[in-house]
């Protein structure tokens, strides 16, 4: 498992990247819509093989959506890559970790993900990533 990206969640998503942009000295490497999540998000590069992921709901029902207006914006989830995602959900199940969903489904980059819940993780969100091959 290694570190990926965190996940930040914002209210506008013109507006974070500005602030990111100014901040890395860099513009986003990847925009991105999923429809079927209800939400639009940025990746920047930070260095080394991590990114930081900005996320903006695209409709009141979104997670995202509802995190923000919960919570505000800020740190949403931690995002780690793993080779095999099926094997790793079963390993973390194993260990007590509570899933959030039932299978991997279709993420951004192109990457499977799974999502554990906060309140077995210590109070973060996580998330399993994984390339497709």
């Amino acid at each position: 498992m290694i570190f990926d990206h965190v996940g930040i969640a914002v209210k506008d998503l013109g507006q974070a990247n500005a602030i990111y942009v100014k901040m890395l000295g860099k513009e986003p490497f990847k925009h991105e819509v999923l429809e079927n999540q209800k939400v639009a998000v940025s990746f920047f590069e930070s260095g080394g093989n991590a990114k930081i992921e900005l996320l903006q709901g695209t409709d009141e029902a979104s997670p995202i959506s509802k995190f923000v207006a919960k919570k505000g914006e800020g740190i949403h989830h931690m995002a780690f890559l793993v080779e095999d995602i099926y094997a790793e959900i079963a390993r973390m199940k194993h260990e007590g970790f509570e899933p959030l969903q039932e299978e991997p489904r279709l993420g951004a980059d192109n990457k499977l993900v799974f999502f554990f819940h906060p309140k077995s993780t210590g109070g973060t969100l996580i998330e399993l990533c994984m390339k497709q091959k």
